[in-house]
């Protein structure tokens, strides 16, 4: 799970990092509103720790940019206690608030809990390398935020190689798994489809998904 603290402290900012890391989170850590914005805009997160009192965009204002592009869970951190405020963030579009100083568990948990809720609400079960996303139940993948288009036998192909990516497949594997029967080694059917996966990921970024073993077969390139 991806998630970005965007918190200008340094010391709250690592200790978060640290912690959720340790919990085996992928932590991305930005120290000012704009700054934030561009992970945002950027990059998917599952969920957005966001401190209210920031250099430049305050976090009022980054709440508001960030609800405009995604509706990601987001966990507003303050030493403000008002009631009135608690309220008018989470009418905002905050998920939860929490009040400065806090418990690194507590916190730890909160994003537990709003995990499940999206988790329930999106019906999402995903795949995530870098920044392609293939989401089982809805048959959708995406690449930098944006949509990309696959066949059901590029969809299997490409599924299959996310849930080990470690691993190298040989074509057999690959063609058993996405068309379920036996591969006869003479077509070029494997090679034609991943060539198609590659070509769609790379009209929206160069970056490489899927690495050819020769000799051997594909997996996810590292």
């Amino acid at each position: 799970m991806n998630v970005l603290v965007i918190e200008d402290d340094n010391t709250i900012n690592q200790l978060i990092n640290e912690a959720l890391s340790k919990q085996g989170y992928d932590v991305v850590s930005a120290f000012s509103g704009t700054e934030g914005m561009l992970y945002v805009k950027s990059s998917e997160f599952d969920v957005i720790i966001l401190d209210l009192m920031l250099p430049g965009m305050n976090g009022n204002n980054v709440l508001k940019e960030v609800r405009k592009v995604t509706d990601t869970p987001v966990i507003v951190l303050s030493a403000k206690d008002e009631l009135d405020t608690k309220i008018d963030i989470l009418n905002a579009g905050a998920n939860d608030y929490m009040t400065k100083p806090f418990e690194l568990k507590e916190l730890e948990a909160r994003i537990l809990v709003q995990l499940r809720q999206s988790n329930i609400l999106k019906g999402r079960d995903s795949l995530r390398y870098g920044e392609l996303v293939l989401y089982e139940d809805s048959k959708k993948v995406t690449v930098n935020n944006q949509a990309i288009s696959l066949t059901v036998q590029e969809f299997k192909i490409l599924e299959l190689l996310l849930k080990h990516p470690q691993k190298v497949f040989t074509k057999n594997e690959i063609y058993r798994y996405a068309w379920d029967d036996y591969y006869m080694g003479e077509d070029k059917t494997i090679n034609v489809h991943i060539s198609n996966i590659r070509r769609k990921i790379k009209a929206i970024t160069e970056d490489e998904y899927i690495e050819t073993v020769w000799g051997l077969g594909f997996k996810i390139a590292e």
